[in-house]
């Protein structure tokens, strides 16, 4: 196991604190004053920042596993948050629009595609009833689902995507119950249909059309905006389209411009650049005579995911009010530049409301290392040349002599080069190529520590790919590819921190692995304070038969959606966590939710296990008819068999406990 001291500004003989984990982690700055560390080490939680209490993400990891009975992964779900996340938006809409004398309203929307889960949905409408703040939906499976949550009259639901007649007339049904539902048109057909079929129900739609803007958004989703985006009308189109709506006496349902530049929009800049150019068109379309009334300014508030507050794909620029403050006063000056009215303002941030409200919590469940403790192991023929070529490294390391350690590095590359090619003809046996193999590594921890006290201003080139080699690889128990998608497919990065044991140096840098056969199913990027990337995470070694639990944070963006069943591994088990004063730890949970069995995930496969059953029993009987089992071993078997349909998809180890 590598245990060269993780690198950090304090000299190893300097006694650890928390105060050092949380500058190690950078809790302190993408914590957002919603996590912390407490004096025992453990990463504490507080959903409403100042105006409520916290507690330590442990003790409801210990509520979960021992009073609910749930298994590892778990999500962690803080819906005081998304109540707060929802307040904190709306609030700096609000201040700006007084601060500015803006005279319209923000009536904001929650975009369900980042996270359609029903219990979120529900805590967002409930925390937003004293806003009014509606729903944004893509899809005809999102547009059913909000029209039945939907139920603020003075809120709005707005329709993006692609949309075919069922979609029309679903959204056209909550006009007939007397919603503000506002389709967006994204090609002229859509106009058509909207103005053909609100003719056949006889209701008079309320209809927004997407402007593609020549600004661009940034980061990993820049490709979203600019004039070659997926969605919205160019601006002859837009004229064509109130062309349309006035051949058919539907001029008065204009109601909306809308834009979108991306999601994760890290820099303000753009943000002003977009809101300014999308102003102008709201402008230049009312002084023509179009009753517009509402702006729609889409995502892209972004989240600080590395703390650094910097143009980085994973943080922001800027702040949630400096947002609000410049979607505001721009709009305020295109308009009264204009001599327009001002608008009533949405915005469609998704992001900035749910993914602070949800940790990942994976148990790291062993490690894969590069030197692993092999004492018993019979030693080999110490006359060997080989084995007397690393005695020589050894030795030279030793003495301490060596001003440079570019001479004993090289001499252990040539022993490893010529075992590889011994072994290739024949001429190696096993013992000798796995005692230099072990060698190898334990040598090369040496030379790396001797490297960074010799060079501590200067790291030669091939001590930075050995430090990589020589990082271990925690398993961790879960699935990048279902809880942490993002990362595999885009490169997003996620806040790691073990969530307790803070208070104790860490020791080891290392990767994680996923419990997947998949190769990619690993996390080697990670936050880092120089608004970069680093490769590897400063971990604690894993005492044996305790458990060593690592929190990701921020994934209840998109994450929970997003996740597919490679391995068939399915959703994880959840708990809901609420804040309540008259208990005696604080909080209470509220609701817990199984992950998916190993039956459900099969039956989303279409695998029937009533059949798997029957298929398995025939077997069993054919195998007891040909005295290849007895009796009882075939109904143990199939006992087995039928109850681990039951079990979850995650591994479990009960005796480590």
């Amino acid at each position: 196991m590598n245990t060269e001291p993780v690198r950090t500004d304090l000299p190893e003989s300097t006694p650890w604190t928390t105060a050092d984990a949380k500058k190690l982690y950078l809790i302190n700055r993408w914590g957002s004053g919603y996590f912390d560390v407490d004096e025992q080490g453990r990463i504490t939680v507080a959903p409403l920042q100042t105006r409520g209490g916290k507690f330590a993400l442990t003790d409801v990891v210990d509520a979960a596993l021992r009073e609910e009975g749930l298994k590892m992964p778990l999500v962690i779900r803080l819906q005081d948050m998304l109540h707060h996340r929802v307040r904190v938006l709306n609030e700096a809409f609000n201040r700006a629009i007084s601060e500015n004398k803006f005279r319209g309203n923000y009536r904001g929307v929650f975009p369900i595609k980042v996270n359609q889960l029903r219990e979120v949905v529900e805590e967002i409408l409930e925390a937003g009833r004293p806003f009014h703040y509606g729903l944004e939906v893509g899809s005809k499976p999102e547009m059913y689902a909000a029209l039945a949550m939907h139920n603020d009259p003075e809120s709005l639901i707005v329709c993006n995507g692609y949309k075919d007649d069922g979609f029309i007339r679903t959204a056209l049904l909550g006009r007939k119950l007397g919603k503000r539902v506002i389709l967006i048109a994204e090609k002229l057909s859509e106009v058509r249909a909207i103005c053909r079929i609100s003719r056949e129900l006889n209701v008079e739609p309320e209809l927004g059309m997407r402007v593609r803007l020549v600004t661009r958004g940034a980061g990993k989703w820049a490709e979203s905006g600019g004039e070659n985006a997926k969605f919205g009308l160019s601006t002859s189109e837009i004229l064509e389209a109130a062309e349309i709506l006035k051949e058919h006496n539907l001029s008065n349902a204009f109601k909306l411009i809308h834009f979108h530049i991306g999601s994760q929009v890290p820099d303000i800049l753009i943000m002003k650049r977009a809101v300014r150019e999308a102003a102008r068109y709201y402008a230049k379309l009312r002084r023509r005579g179009h009753p517009i009334e509402f702006l729609d300014v889409g995502g892209g508030l972004a989240i600080d995911y590395d703390g650094s507050r910097s143009t980085f794909h994973a943080s922001m620029n800027y702040t949630v009010e400096e947002y609000a403050r410049d979607v505001v006063w721009n709009v305020a000056d295109v308009c009264d530049e204009e001599r327009v009215p001002h608008p009533h303002l949405i915005s469609e941030s998704g992001r900035a409301i749910v993914a602070h409200h949800a940790v990942l919590v994976v148990e790291a469940i062993g490690a894969i290392e590069k030197t692993p403790a092999m004492e018993n192991r019979r030693s080999p023929n110490a006359e060997h040349k080989l084995i007397r070529a690393l005695d020589d490294v050894e030795e030279a390391l030793a003495r301490g002599e060596l001003a440079e350690v570019t001479e004993p590095w090289h001499d252990l590359q040539q022993v490893k080069e010529e075992s590889e090619k011994l072994f290739e003809v024949g001429l190696l046996d096993l013992d000798v190529k796995a005692a230099v193999e072990i060698r190898y590594w334990k040598l090369a921890e040496r030379i790396s520590g001797l490297a960074h006290r010799q060079n501590s201003d200067h790291i030669p080139d091939f001590l930075r790919e050995l430090d990589h080699q020589l990082t271990d690889q925690y398993i961790c128990n879960f699935s990048v590819f279902q809880s942490l998608l993002d990362h595999w497919a885009l490169g997003a990065l996620f806040p790691i921190v073990p969530i307790h044991r803070l208070s104790e140096r860490p020791t080891l840098q290392s990767t994680l692995v996923d419990i997947t056969c998949d190769s990619d199913g690993k996390v080697s990027k990670f936050i880092d304070d120089k608004n970069d990337v680093r490769e590897t995470i400063p971990l604690h070694v894993i005492d044996d038969g305790k458990p060593y639990y690592l929190g990701i944070f921020l994934t209840g963006a998109y994450q929970d959606i997003m996740g597919d069943l490679h391995n068939l591994f399915g959703r994880v088990n959840e708990v809901h966590v609420f804040l309540d004063e008259d208990e005696e730890c604080g909080y209470y949970l509220e609701e817990t939710i199984e992950g998916n069995t190993i039956r459900d995930v099969l039956r989303m496969t279409q695998y029937d296990a009533r059949e798997l059953a029957i298929k398995l029993k025939s077997q069993v009987d054919a195998a007891i008819k040909q005295d290849r089992l007895k009796p009882t071993e075939g109904i143990r078997l199939l006992n087995e068999y039928e109850r681990g349909l039951k079990d979850q998809t995650y591994l479990h180890f009960p005796e480590q406990r």
